[in-house]
């Protein structure tokens, strides 16, 4: 553990995928981003080898030194489908691939990890990018890891409290929306769909209304990650569902130096 002549105050959040990456620095101090971007991976990196993968990450860590620098905390998030939400009673560390099986191809190579949610009482069960920590764990001294979806529920879940009525949140990545619907604190609805078009989305979004008896034109929608009110995906929101909005992103973090499309974008980052 640093003591007081060693410590940096500054904390760096990476958001690791096949793909590309994402990371954040952060004045712990003055509680101000001071450093941002995206990294992306040619598209044929996502369905490379992890050898290839490693090879990417180090490339985008000699072009960028904010990556190795020394930091207090290192947090990183595991942006992937590989995932499933158990309550906390029915949690069994042992049984984590049963957990999985029924939306995920599980293998027996596979190395499972779960973040435990509190006070939300629930246990996120996923499967991490072993080769990507195996990179990590040369780069820096420690660093804690969880998935990405461990951030993003628990904070839609905060914004829920104390309202009982059913809100609907689409979280958009590149050509993936996570799906998330909650009330009064208390998860409903949570998956993962690839998409193409718009109308994809709208598809899986009514599906997903339609599951859970959600009327349309009631229940808001709020949109937050790649997405903006010019985009074809809020377009067609729009159309079908009554209320329709971007996410207010600033009553949820103090975080300054970032601007408010900047942090509905990268929510799950700077959240993190």
């Amino acid at each position: 553990m640093s003591d007081i002549t060693t410590k940096t105050y500054r904390k760096l959040a990476l958001r690791v995928g096949n793909d590309g990456f994402s990371f954040a620095v952060t004045d712990t101090l003055s509680r101000r981003v001071t450093a941002f971007e995206r990294v992306d991976f040619p598209a044929s990196a996502a369905i490379g080898s992890p050898e290839k993968t490693e090879g990417h990450y180090w490339d985008a860590f000699v072009r960028h030194p904010e990556l190795v620098r020394p930091y207090d905390e290192v947090v990183v998030l595991h942006d992937n489908p590989l995932n499933t939400f158990v309550p906390e009673p029915l949690f069994d560390e042992e049984a984590a691939a049963g957990y999985l099986q029924y939306g995920t191809r599980v293998f027996a190579s596979d190395t499972f990890a779960h973040d435990l949610l509190q006070p939300q009482g629930m246990v996120n069960v996923y499967i991490p990018y072993a080769h990507i920590n195996n990179y990590l764990l040369d780069q820096f001294e420690s660093f804690d890891y969880r998935h990405s979806a461990s951030v993003l529920v628990p904070r839609l879940l905060d914004l829920s409290r104390n309202d009982y009525s059913r809100q609907v949140f689409a979280h958009f990545s590149e050509a993936v929306v996570e799906i998330v619907v909650v009330q009064n604190g208390q998860l409903l609805f949570y998956n993962v769909f690839d998409f193409v078009s718009p109308e994809d989305f709208l598809y899986y979004l009514l599906f997903a209304a339609e599951q859970l008896s959600l009327n349309p034109e009631e229940f808001p929608l709020r949109l937050l990650g790649d997405v903006t009110d010019a985009s074809p995906l809020f377009s067609i929101a729009y159309r079908y569902v009554r209320n329709v909005s971007l996410l207010e992103t600033s009553a949820l973090s103090d975080l300054t130096g970032v601007d408010a499309a900047g942090a509905r974008r990268h929510f799950i980052v700077f959240q993190a």
